[in-house]
């Protein structure tokens, strides 16, 4: 298979077939995260991702899952996600599930009528990182989004009939806002409702803007204990009936 860079993928889609569709983050300006930080971001051409889906059918004869990497696949144009989706159930007679990153901004940018076509073309689930609830911390790790524009983006996803899959990073608003961090995750999670929440815990990566920050003393970490209690306090105050609930 023919991929640009390093891949990246959820820890659940260890059994899928990984199709490169864009390179990189549309976004890429996270201080926390270095995942995309070497490459530039561009949609691949289109025939080339064609070509990539036939020569899996040829090396792989049948597949179930299938994850859109890189990024944020959501922002490509509707009309080749849903040929690409076409391409892959055509491929693949046994495929049972199609997933993808999904930007909130880009998420917001699609219509519903344009999320529901690609739900019933088989996109089935989509993973979108909130990070933080708390507008300060959104702001200060440069998300580019605010918690409201989070809670629509969640909101437009789950109404088009998609699994929606959301992670939080614990300690991300360090000591100086971890109960803001915590409560305010809980608000978003509680409007969303997502079937799937995920807790990560924040690593302060070299390379990264948070890294170099860290080392100047602007940001204070959480101990694990602490870390802890704010994992408690975001338990204690969420209300998502049927969300699940996961931490590593």
């Amino acid at each position: 298979m023919r991929y640009e860079g390093d891949i990246y993928r959820p820890p659940g889609e260890w059994k899928s077939y990984l199709l490169q569709t864009t390179v990189g983050c549309s976004h890429n300006t996270c201080t926390f995260c270095r995942m995309y930080r070497g490459k530039r971001f561009h949609i691949r051409p289109l025939p080339d991702i064609l070509e990539d889906i036939r020569m899996a059918k040829a090396c792989y004869g049948d597949l179930r899952r299938v994850f859109l990497c890189d990024g944020d696949a959501i922002i490509m144009k509707t009309e080749e996600l849903l040929s690409i989706l076409d391409a892959l159930y055509d491929a693949f007679p046994s495929l049972e599930k199609v997933t993808t990153y999904a930007g909130p901004l880009s998420t917001l940018s699609k219509t519903p009528e344009e999320l529901k076509q690609l739900k019933d073309a088989g996109l089935d689930m989509v993973y979108m990182g909130l990070e933080s609830g708390d507008d300060e911390v959104l702001k200060e790790v440069k998300k580019g989004v605010t918690s409201e524009e989070m809670i629509a983006a969640g909101i437009k996803v789950r109404e088009a009939g998609m699994i929606l899959s959301m992670t939080i990073i614990s300690g991300l608003g360090g000591k100086k806002r971890w109960r803001e961090h915590a409560l305010n995750s809980a608000r978003v999670i509680s409007a969303i409702k997502p079937e799937y929440v995920g807790f990560l815990t924040l690593m302060v990566e070299p390379g990264t803007e948070l890294y170099d920050q860290y080392n100047r003393g602007e940001v204070e970490l959480l101990d694990p204990h602490e870390v802890l209690d704010e994992t408690e306090l975001f338990i204690r105050s969420v209300d998502a009936e049927g969300t699940m609930f996961r931490a590593n």
